[in-house]
């Protein structure tokens, strides 16, 4: 089983997004995704944003990311 982590975009550049997930700032591949603006939400994995989401669905995986740990 693979685990995506959900974050919010920060910056645009190009084919990459800096990200904030829970403070943690990163920069991801955002190549596979069109049309993403700063505010999006977004699955990431292995480095790469994978799918746009939405914000209620980032509550819900925190939610059960906290439940687990």
């Amino acid at each position: 089983m693979c685990v995506g982590l959900s974050a919010r975009v920060v910056n645009v550049k190009d084919d990459t997004v800096m990200i904030d997930a829970g403070g943690a700032k990163r920069t991801v591949s955002a190549g596979i995704l069109e049309d993403v603006e700063p505010g999006d939400f977004v699955m990431v994995h292995a480095g790469v944003a994978i799918a746009k989401i939405t914000e209620s669905d980032t509550e819900e995986t925190d939610g059960i990311l906290e439940d687990l740990l």
